[in-house]
This record gives C-alpha cells, structure tokens and sequence, in this order.
C-alpha cells in the first residue's frame, strides 16, 4: 500500500472521480460528511486539512481526510462538525491504522463518529453511540398523504397544526431548496441566539464555520449539494434547515425556528416536510446525526452506530493528548447518558444562557430549541 498526502484543496478531478466511485460502491460511505466536498470546504478555513490516498498499484483505492496540528496532532475533518467520519475506500481494501498514522505524520487521532465498518479503528474505540436515521421512500400522493402514510400517530396533530398556522399567519408553503442567501443568513441568526439562550457555544460566532456554511450553500455539484429548506407561514419564516446531501443520504445539520410561534411544533413540521421532499428528490436516508433528543425517537425508523476513540502510536505527545481529553469526553457522555445528571447539566446552561442574553438584546431571545 502506497500513501500519498495531499493538502484539502489539492485534489485533483481524477481524484475526486476515484472518492466519488469508492463512495458509490459502499452505502456506508455514502454520508456527505464523507465526501471530497465537504473536506475540500473544510480545507478553505482549516490550515491543517489533510487528505491521505491510499494506493495499490497506482490506483487510488482509498481516502482518508484529516486535520493535523503542528504537533503531530490529529483529529477527524470537521470534529465537532462532521456527524459520520470514516476512510473511504473500494471494497476489499486492506489497510494497517499504525501504517496510516505514520505517514500522515501523526502521533494520535481522535474521531467521534466514526462509521461502525472501520475494522482497522475497532481496537481503539472507547464506546459507541446510537445515530437514528429516517428510512425515506416517496409517496404515492401529495404531502399529507405521505405523513399519513409515514407517520400515522403524528399525522393527525401536525396536519392540524398547519391548518391553524396557515388561518393565523397566512398559507403555509415549503421551499426545499431556497437560494435566497437572506433566508441563509436568518437560520444563522436563529441559531447563534439558540445557542446563547441555552448556554451551549455559539458555533456561529466563530467565522470559520459562517464561512464554510456559506462556501456549501453555494456548492451545487453532482454528487453534493448545500440543501438549504424553509417552512414559511404567509411571507414570513417560520424554521429553516441548512445540510449536505449526496444523490442518496441527506444530513440534518442546522434546524431552527422562530421561538414565537414554538406551540405550533414548527420545528418537528420543519423535518417532516424535509423528510418528505428529501425522499421525493432520490434520497433514501435522513441521518439525524448522534445524540438523544425526543424529535429523533419520534421520527427515526432505526439507529446507526458511531464510534468515540482514538488511534495512537508510542509517542509523548500522544499520551498527554489522550489523558488530556478522555476524562473531558467520558463526562459528557456520562452526563447525556444519564436523564438524572443531562436534566440538571441543561438547567444550568440554560441559566447561563438567560444571563449571558439578559443582557444582548432582544434578537437573542429569538431561536427555537432544536439542537444539533
């Protein structure tokens, strides 16, 4: 096995064809967040965006996108964004984690949603989590027959929600690929006061990720595409949702909604009509990313399962790296796998966040509490 590195964006097109193909013959390579697109978003803001190829006999059979500090540190692309990590590659592909770590240069790397299917990463996972997805197929009719059809003990509820909606504010219509870039820039809103209001931290301060979001709501390619939808009530927004999709897999990435009109359930409306349109353009799968949140357990069919961990070789800095950030990842999980400890840790977010936004104004009161 040869191996290759290769800066983010210096791929070439027949690379990318080579990532694309590895993709298509496996659908547990099929998440955006695994695709070339999103690394090559990631590379554009993160200097330390990093893709190893692998090789057998000058064919490009596998692909291994990373981030790597100076180090020698490593981390999976977009850890904290990227909801389904993994190495690419075409089936029968054998390949060593140690071999790998070497040539990239790394002394550690750490993944938190790694695809169950990564053999060679089993050893060094330190626990697995549940990730629901929705299993999605076209209706033979028009929404409403579809969400019967789906989704029989929620249908009567939310149908009538609508009807009350669209006598309240106006006809109640769904965009599921706007290209308005204000109605971008209003999600973002939405969600940078979410996350104040509930004490979490506001990725969207950060301009690195606006940037990104930005770059993949303007990247419209075949085998990915930045999905932005909308759920409007007359003219005005009600919630929004920002994620990739693949020809196949859609990621639920970014959801929020105006707090003011939160007893009409806009948010769980706002997945619904996503999933429904989702399946009506080709996709298959909704994945709705790791994590416990009651609209998952309403809406998924089943559960994928991700992995936590990390891969180390003998070195220094990988055994402060890792005694550094297991106890902090291993009380978090502790935290949200425990109703009775997650129930008091979000009370005093929240807490935090009513302080934090008593004093930023009114337009951080504005966000709906649908979290990544």
């Amino acid at each position: 096995m040869d191996i290759t590195i290769h800066g983010a964006g210096e791929l070439s097109d027949s690379l990318r064809r080579a990532w694309h193909q590895a993709m298509d013959a496996s659908p547990v390579y099929a998440n955006p967040f695994l695709a070339p697109e999103f690394a090559l978003g990631i590379g554009r803001y993160r200097a330390g965006a990093r893709v190893a190829v692998l090789r057998e006999d000058g064919r490009p059979v596998g692909f291994f996108p990373y981030e790597r500090n100076a180090l020698g540190v490593g981390r999976a692309i977009g850890l904290g964004l990227s909801d389904c990590q993994a190495l690419v590659h075409a089936p029968g592909v054998s390949w060593d984690a140690q071999d790998l770590l070497r040539a990239c240069g790394l002394s550690v790397f750490e993944f938190d949603h790694l695809v169950e299917e990564q053999e060679p990463f089993g050893g060094h996972v330190t626990g697995t989590f549940a990730s629901p997805v929705i299993d999605v197929k076209p209706g033979d009719g028009d929404y409403p027959q579809w969400l019967r059809g789906a989704y029989p003990g929620l249908a009567k509820t939310v149908l009538k929600k609508e009807r009350r909606l669209g006598r309240d504010l106006g006809g109640v219509r769904f965009v599921a690929d706007e290209r308005d870039p204000r109605a971008l820039r209003t999600l973002m809103r939405w969600k940078s006061a979410q996350y104040r209001r509930t004490g979490r931290m506001d990725r969207f301060s950060r301009p690195w990720i606006v940037g990104l979001v930005d770059h993949l709501f303007r990247t419209r390619e075949e085998h990915f595409t930045g999905v932005l939808s909308v759920l409007y009530a007359g003219d005005r927004p009600v919630a929004a949702h920002f994620g990739p999709r693949t020809s196949t897999v859609l990621a639920a990435w970014f959801t929020a909604y105006d707090p003011e009109l939160r007893y009409y359930s806009p948010g769980l409306m706002m997945h619904l009509r996503l999933a429904e349109a989702a399946a009506r353009h080709g996709v298959t799968l909704v994945d709705l990313g790791r994590g416990d949140k009651e609209y998952k357990d309403w809406l998924k069919t089943r559960e994928l399962r991700v992995g936590e961990g990390f891969v180390a070789r003998p070195h220094p800095v990988a055994a402060a790296y890792r005694m550094w950030r297991r106890p902090v990842r291993g009380l978090r999980n502790t935290v949200l796998a425990h109703p009775r400890l997650r129930e008091p840790a979000d009370r005093v977010l929240k807490t935090v966040g009513t302080l934090r936004t008593s004093h930023g104004g009114t337009d951080s009161a504005r966000a709906g509490s649908c979290t990544r």
